[in-house]
C-alpha cells in the first residue's frame, strides 16, 4: 500500500480574497495632505470587484464609525475598460465617482491635494495640465483635522493568486501644518505614521519614508 504525504498549498494554490493596504497613516491630526502619484498599468481582472488605487484619504473615528474623503486614480475591474481613471470616494454618498473628463494613461502625474475650504467642507484637488480642478467638496463630520493616509490599495475578489501591480509611486507627500499651511514633508520627525509594509506577494519600497516610495509586486 501507497501512503501519501500531506501536501501543503502553496500561496498560489490558495485563494486571495480581500484587501492590501500598503503605505503610511499618520498617528496624528492634520488639516490636509497633498502628493505626486505616477498611474500605472495593473492586471485588474475584468468582470470582477478586483482594484488597485492609489490614493490620498483623510478621516476621522466618530462614534458612527470612519468618515473620510479619499482621492486619486484606480483601476477596477467592474468598469473602465481596463483603464486607470481619476477618483474620488466618500463615506457619505459611499460610492465612487470617476472622473473621466481628465484622461490618465500609464505614466501620467498627477499631483491630489486634501484640504478643507473657508466653510469647513473638506476638498479634493487635482492638478493637471496645468491648472487645479475640483473633483470633490463634501460636508463631513471630521472637523477642520484628521488623520491623513497615503496608500497604494488593492483588493482582491476571490482570485487565484496576487495580480501583477507595477510599482506605484507616490511622491513629495507632505503635511499641512493648519488651514492656511505651511505644508511641510511628511516624515517620521515631522508626521510619525503607522505603516502597511505589504504581505502576500506585494511590497513597499521607501526611497525616503514617508515622502517618496513606491508600492506592487515584490
Amino acid at each position: 500500500m501507497m501512503i501519501l504525504a500531506a501536501v501543503t498549498p502553496t500561496p498560489a494554490q490558495e485563494r486571495m480574497s480581500g484587501y492590501h493596504h500598503l503605505g503610511a497613516t499618520t498617528l496624528g491630526e492634520w488639516y490636509g495632505a497633498s502628493a505626486r502619484l505616477t498611474v500605472v498599468d495593473p492586471e485588474v481582472r475584468p468582470g470582477t470587484h478586483d482594484f488597485v488605487a492609489a490614493r490620498l484619504l483623510a478621516k476621522r473615528e466618530t462614534e458612527d464609525g470612519v468618515e473620510w474623503l479619499e482621492a486619486g486614480w484606480a483601476e477596477t475591474g467592474w468598469g473602465g475598460d481596463g483603464r486607470q481613471r481619476l477618483y474620488t470616494y466618500d463615506s457619505a454618498s459611499a460610492s465612487w465617482r470617476f472622473h473621466d473628463a481628465i484622461p490618465l494613461r500609464p505614466g501620467d502625474e498627477v499631483w491630489i491635494d486634501l484640504r478643507t475650504g473657508e466653510d469647513g467642507m473638506w476638498q479634493a484637488w487635482a492638478w493637471w495640465r496645468g491648472e487645479w480642478h475640483l473633483l470633490a467638496e463634501k460636508h463631513l463630520p471630521i472637523g477642520p483635522a484628521g488623520r491623513m493616509e497615503q496608500y497604494v490599495e488593492i483588493y482582491h475578489d476571490d482570485s487565484d493568486g496576487p495580480m501583477y501591480v507595477p510599482h506605484a509611486e507616490i511622491d513629495y507627500a507632505r503635511v499641512r501644518t493648519g488651514p492656511d499651511g505651511p505644508d511641510v514633508p511628511w516624515t517620521p520627525r515631522t508626521a510619525p505614521s503607522a505603516t502597511g509594509e505589504g504581505a502576500d506577494g506585494y511590497c513597499v519600497e521607501w526611497q525616503a519614508r514617508y515622502a517618496f516610495w513606491s508600492a506592487g509586486t515584490c
